[in-house]
Parts: C-alpha cells; sequence; structure tokens
C-alpha cells in the first residue's frame, strides 16, 4: 500500500482528493492531518487515520511524516515557516516526494494587468511569505511538485492547462475540481511533474481580473 499524508486536510481541494482517492484506488492508504480533527469524520477507516495537528508543531509533524510515501500540502496561514518544517521533517524522515499548493506570482511570471493587480491585491507581505516558502522548497534536496494555481472557483469542470517555471502565466481562474485532478494523477503516478513549479489555470480566461 502507497502512503500518503495530507496536510491540511479540511480543505475543499484536500477534500475532493481524498473522495477521488478512496473511490479510484485501493492500494493508497491516507493519513489526513489538520487541526481540530472532529472536523472530519473517517470515509474509510480501514484506509484513513486521522490525526489532530498544527504543522507548525514539529514533533506531531515529525510522527506523521515518518513512513509516508507522499506528502501532499495545501494550506493557509504564514507560509515560510511551515515550509521550513515540512522540509525538515521530510529530510529527517528521508520522505522525498511533496506536492505542494500554493498561487500565482511566485516568480513575477503574471504578465500585463492581471499581475499587476493580484501583486497590489494579495499584498506584499502575503507575496514574499508566498516566495520564501517556496524558495526552501526549491532549495530543498526534496522531491517537489509546486502547483501555482490562479484564482480559485467551484466549478466541478475539470479543465486546465499548464505552464512550467521560466514561462508567462496563462489565464487568471481555475476550478478546484481540475487541482484535484491534478494532485490525484500525480499521487497515483509520482513520476509525474517531478522537480517541478506548474502554473495551472483554465484555457481561455486571460483577462485584466479573474472574473
Amino acid at each position: 500500500m502507497k502512503k500518503v499524508l495530507i496536510l491540511g486536510a479540511h480543505g475543499q481541494i484536500a477534500q475532493l482528493v481524498t473522495a477521488r482517492l478512496l473511490a479510484e484506488t485501493t492500494d493508497i492508504r491516507l493519513m489526513l492531518y489538520l487541526r481540530h480533527s472532529e472536523r472530519l469524520t473517517n470515509p474509510n477507516p480501514s484506509r484513513v487515520e486521522i490525526i489532530d495537528g498544527d504543522v507548525n508543531d514539529l514533533a506531531t509533524l515529525s510522527q506523521a511524516v515518518a513512513g509516508q510515501d507522499l506528502v501532499y500540502a495545501n494550506l493557509g496561514g504564514e507560509f515560510e515557516p511551515m515550509a521550513r518544517k515540512i522540509v525538515q521533517t521530510m529530510t529527517t524522515n528521508q520522505v522525498k516526494r511533496l506536492i505542494y499548493v500554493t498561487g500565482l506570482g511566485l516568480y513575477h511570471e503574471v504578465p500585463g494587468e492581471f499581475g499587476r493587480w493580484g501583486e497590489a491585491s494579495i499584498g506584499t507581505p502575503v507575496m514574499d511569505d508566498t516566495r520564501r516558502a517556496a524558495a526552501l522548497i526549491e532549495q530543498s534536496n526534496l522531491n517537489y511538485t509546486i502547483i501555482r494555481a490562479a484564482y480559485m472557483n467551484d466549478d466541478p469542470q475539470i479543465d486546465y492547462e499548464l505552464t512550467v517555471k521560466g514561462e508567462p502565466f496563462k489565464g487568471t481562474i481555475i476550478s478546484r475540481a481540475s487541482l484535484a485532478d491534478l494532485i490525484v494523477k500525480i499521487i497515483r503516478n509520482p513520476q509525474l511533474h517531478q522537480f517541478a513549479s506548474l502554473g495551472v489555470d483554465q484555457p481561455g480566461t486571460d483577462g485584466d481580473r479573474p472574473y
């Protein structure tokens, strides 16, 4: 059985990923890691373990990371300290494969008015924190896939295109269902998108605003 740790398991994308992995696979065991674990009901006790923990709690996080094959992080808050602890615990426990979800604009790769609007609306402190977190991951020895998502919506449609680091970001929006689809594909085949930073958007949604 492949063992997968999901950090931030109460998040909307994480819940979509969990549901799909349980429905579509039989060879994956999940550990769902979140604060206030009473918010989740165990959907399959034979394949799922739920851990109440904070990513900033180094000891609890390290215990959860130990023995995993892959870590998928979908977090909110102050990103740099969490990224530092993820890298530290994965390195200590010799767990290499990481999927890390963040937002667009890490490399000032979003062109035109939309890029300028995004920087202004998110704000310099948050963008700088996000960039420091991503840099920690990229400078580590982990086998990472960073997913840089456009502005998210709850459209159930799965329709997305990818750009790689060094290419201009395309589009302005993306469905959470599309992000979940990409994450599920990487979890099922960890050889995909190794050591990569991927921009993800819905084709044909270019514009000055994510509407």
